[in-house]
């Protein structure tokens, strides 16, 4: 469920992000965006699968928080989460963080 941190929105997600659970998410992170939080964080790590469906959805979400002005900083330690984003480089695109406390003061 999403929680605030005064103007940013801390949205946790577990499990496993795939082809069946990314709709799921992809809802929730549309309610988000619709209260305009200035930071949005995705704390993915505790995740134990990452697809590329759930790679997509974190691209998609990037495009739709720059176009409305939204910081997006994404949470991602560990061989199910950073490892395929930093393969697939996408984080030279999305901010990603080891930790939700450095993703709130945004220092990478």
């Amino acid at each position: 469920m999403p929680r605030h941190s005064g103007d940013t929105l801390i949205v946790h997600v577990t499990g496993d992000l795939d082809v069946l659970t990314a709709p799921t998410l992809g809802t929730y992170l549309d309610v988000a965006l619709a209260d305009a939080p200035s930071v949005l964080i995705v704390d993915i790590t505790e995740l134990e699968f990452l697809s590329s469906a759930g790679i997509g959805l974190l691209v998609e979400t990037h495009r739709l928080t720059g176009r409305a002005g939204i910081s997006l900083r994404v949470v991602a330690e560990g061989p199910a989460t950073s490892r395929p984003l930093q393969r697939m480089r996408i984080d030279e695109i999305i901010d990603l963080y080891p930790t939700v406390a450095e993703a709130i003061s945004g220092r990478v």
